[in-house]
């Protein structure tokens, strides 16, 4: 009788395309400065995140690629509402213009 194995699931690996990052945001407050624990509908979206994977970046008008200025690693400051949020591994993640990131946060 044959038995059946079970297979890991492939890795898939996620490369934004042209001047596109995806960042990992970072996890929201649980509870107040006081203590307050906040439910889930009270909870800020979170507006940083590190950014895990770039784009090669954007084409000029002459043909070459004009790099990006920021890199994996980078922590970034993003608007609210900004990007295409998706779901890796069971972890949420955005994918982001670079135009759309609002500031890297150094030390």
């Amino acid at each position: 009788m044959a038995t059946a194995t079970k297979s890991k699931p492939a890795t898939k690996t996620y490369i934004p395309l042209d001047d596109r990052v995806l960042i990992k945001p970072t996890p929201s407050e649980e509870k107040t400065a006081s203590g307050v624990y906040l439910p889930e509908g009270a909870k800020e979206k979170p507006m940083t995140g590190t950014i895990v994977a770039t784009g090669p970046g954007k084409y000029a008008d002459d043909g070459t690629r004009q790099p990006l200025t920021v890199k994996k690693g980078d922590k970034v400051v993003y608007g609210k509402y900004a990007g295409t949020e998706i779901e890796i591994g069971g972890e949420k993640h955005l994918i982001v213009k670079e135009s759309e990131l609002l500031a890297v946060v150094e030390g």
